[in-house]
């Protein structure tokens, strides 16, 4: 894997899909922690309504947890989202 550092605005505007191939959204922004200067999370919009339908309002995104990210590539996969939207553990919610 090639380990050059990318922008980040590289991830603006590619689709996320879950590991089971499931269209989530659409990247839309990038949360950042600046001390240790890593991104944290994604700001997703374009949302799937059958994942997030009557969850969430409509036109509202969600911030996924980066640690979520399973591969960056022409799209962002992501583990476990529809399982973790059924059952949301304490430190692994989706925020709206």
């Amino acid at each position: 894997m090639d380990e050059t550092p990318q922008e980040i605005t590289t991830l603006v505007g590619r689709e996320v899909y879950s590991n089971n191939g499931v269209f989530v959204g659409e990247v839309e922004d990038v949360r950042l922690d600046l001390d240790q200067e890593v991104v944290t999370g994604l700001a997703l919009g374009a949302l799937n309504d059958e994942l997030f339908g009557g969850r969430i309002e409509r036109g509202m995104g969600v911030l996924l947890p980066y640690r979520w990210v399973r591969a960056v590539g022409d799209i962002i996969l992501v583990n476990d989202v529809i399982e973790r939207l059924e059952k949301p553990e304490e430190d692994n919610e989706v925020v709206a």
